[in-house]
Parts: C-alpha cells; structure tokens; sequence
C-alpha cells in the first residue's frame, strides 16, 4: 500500500484544536484541557473540577504556554468561584504555580478582580462567580483576536526584514495553537507565512529536556501541512553556520520592562548565534506578557525543575516522577543536574518584538512602555 499524504495542502485549515475550554458536566463546572504530556501519540482532554487539579495541570505541563496559561489561570479562579470557594486564594496558587510565567498571574487576578468587584458591588455569589466567568471568556477571546493580529504584524515585519520568496525560520519550544486562544505567537507568525506561500522552510529545534520542540511543534507543523525538519538544540549553530536560517522567532514567558526577555532555555543561546552570522532575532508575545513591574532580566525569577527530567526520560515529559509514562534512567544514580526552565535574553540581542499593538525595533524600556500604554491589558505604573 502506497504512503498516503497526510498534509494539509496550503490555503485549507484543519479543524481547529480544543486546547482548554469551560464546560458544565452533570457533576459540576470544570475546565477541560487538551493533555499535552500525551501529544503526540494521543489526544487525551484532561478534566480539572477544581483548582488543586489545574495546578497540577499546570505543574506537570499538561497546560503550558505563557498565553494559554493566562486563560488557564482566570478559568481557574472562575471555577474556584463557581464551586463557593475562596476566589482570592485560588488566584494565589494559580499564579504560585509556574512562577516564570507572568500571564499566568494576570489571568487569575483579572478575573480575581472582576469577581471581587461583582462581591463588594452587593451581588450574590452566582452573580458574582457568573461575572467572574465572562471575564475569563473575555481574556479568551481577547487572547485570541491577539494572536491573529500578531501574525500578520510578524508577516510584515519579515517581508520588510527578508525581501524574496519564502522565508527559512527557526523556532523553539513550542509557540502554536497549543499556547494559546488563537494560533499562537511566533508559530502563528510561520504559520501564516506558510498560508501565504511565504514559508520555505521551518526549522524546529527538539527544545531538551522535555522535547517541546519535537512534540507539541512538530505536531503542528504536521497538522497544518507545513515543510519542516526537526533538530537537535545542539545542531543550530552549524545550521546557522551553513546559511541555513533566515530569522529566528520565539515567544516569550515574560518581558521585562527594559526589554529582557525570558523564554525557554535555549532561547538566549538561538540569540548569541543569530547576532554573530546577522539574523534577526524575533520574538512575539501579547502585550500581557510584558511585566512592568520587573524592571529587568536580572530581576526575573527563573523556574528550576526537577534534576528527573534531565537525568531520566520518559515517554510522557513534564509527569512528575514516580507517575505515569515509561521513565528511562539515562545518568548514574545521584547525578545532580542543573534544570532551569527558562533563561534570559537581553534586549540589545533582539531585533524585535512583535505584539497585538505593533512592532518594537529597536528594543528599549522607552519604546516597550509607549507601545504598551496604548493596549487596554497591561497597567504601566
């Protein structure tokens, strides 16, 4: 039997992914994810019927992603509130959960707000947890219509950086569908170069320890019909040595005020590479992941992860151990290993940053701030 082309050909979309949704089940409100520790050999929804269950969730990265993890938290804080619970000390462990990740923080303390709000205005508790869901909805469907005006602010961008045909972009981690409301952040930018006829080629870095890369972006990459090749974190630099990448873009966890930007580690080495062989280097994140109040990079505190998941491999990354998924010992017992989730690019390494507002080139405090005074999400003290 002849090999059958699973692509999608250019200009028709798939279906659409059911990343994370509320939805009411006969035993109660709960929010349903898409379990990406099981991707990409099977898609399994993963039910949280409280918030304990989300941040688990969120621990073990079955829901990841700077964006989606923002709507994960205000759901998260809706749900604390539908079940009678303490909406204030849901948003505490909500946003305790991955510290790294500001959006996470500022979707459980919107909606926070708009609950807290909907209480001191005299309202009942269901009106109240009612008010508290719109506003999750809210920060779901803005997130979303962000996405879509990220990537055609990022397609315009490498039109006027990479003047030709189709574009030859590296990306790491993984920044789609699966991080988001909408189609992403910097793969929402690809992607639409792909729809377009402008993509020539994408690069997916593998993204060690937990394979983001090879995973959740190949996964996509495969879904939406796109030319890509996956490789080793290591193999970049004699990609970017033979000519191979046009543009680096990435996303980003959280982006100081200087413009610093933390993304996951392995990002700062793409931009130390990008600026010796003179490739842009691009990020592209929502302005809600802009912290204003973290002045800059040294001042971001960065996640350190458990020593198993560089020491052991497992079928199912991100499972705490001890859990399901087939773990592999791959180090001599009591090797000690260095795991930070994330690390720090400073702002003179990257080319841009490409938001729901517009374009910053080149990357300072000043313009960071002006472009973020004119978006409605983000509070500039």
């Amino acid at each position: 039997m002849a090999d059958q082309d699973t692509r999608t050909p250019v200009g028709i979309e798939p279906p659409a992914l059911s990343v994370l949704r509320w939805d009411e089940l006969p035993e109660g409100p709960a929010v349903v994810l898409l379990d990406q520790t099981r991707l990409p050999s099977e898609e399994v929804e993963l039910i949280c019927a409280d918030v304990p269950a989300l941040v688990r969730a969120i621990q073990t990265l079955a829901v990841r992603g700077a964006p989606l993890l923002g709507i994960a938290g205000g759901y998260g804080v809706a749900l604390a509130a539908a079940r009678g619970e303490d909406a204030a000390r849901a948003a505490d462990l909500l946003e305790q959960a991955r510290p790294t990740a500001v959006n996470l923080g500022y979707g459980a303390r919107r909606v926070e707000r708009a609950h807290r709000a909907a209480v001191d205005g005299g309202a009942p508790a269901e009106v109240a947890a009612a008010a508290a869901l719109a506003e999750a909805r809210t920060l779901h469907r803005q997130d979303a219509e962000a996405s879509g005006r990220m990537a055609q602010y990022g397609l315009e961008l490498l039109a006027e950086l990479l003047p030709g045909a189709g574009h030859r972009l590296l990306t790491h981690c993984n920044t789609g569908a699966l991080v988001s409301g909408g189609a992403g952040t910097a793969f929402a930018v690809a992607l639409e170069a792909h729809r377009r006829g402008r993509l020539h080629h994408l690069w997916v870095d593998e993204t060690r320890p937990l394979l983001q890369g090879a995973r959740l972006t190949a996964y996509e990459a495969a879904r939406n019909g796109m030319p890509y090749s996956l490789l080793t974190d290591s193999a970049a630099g004699s990609l970017f040595a033979a000519g191979e990448v046009d543009a680096v873009l990435i996303g980003a966890d959280r982006i100081a005020a200087d413009g610093s930007v933390a993304n996951k580690v392995g990002s700062y080495p793409l931009a130390v590479l990008a600026k010796y062989h003179h490739v842009p280097f691009i990020v592209v994140a929502p302005t809600t992941t802009v912290d204003p109040e973290t002045m800059d990079g040294t001042s971001i505190v960065v996640e350190q992860r458990s020593a198993s998941e560089v020491t052991e491999v497992t079928s199912r990354p991100g499972v705490a151990a001890g859990g399901e998924g087939g773990r592999t010992v791959v180090a001599p017992p009591g090797t000690q290993a260095y795991n930070p989730a994330f690390d720090i690019t400073p702002p003179e390494l990257v080319t841009a940053i490409v938001t729901e507002e517009g374009v910053i080139s080149p990357v300072t405090g000043v313009g960071l701030a002006e472009l973020c005074a004119r978006s409605s999400q983000v509070t500039i003290s």
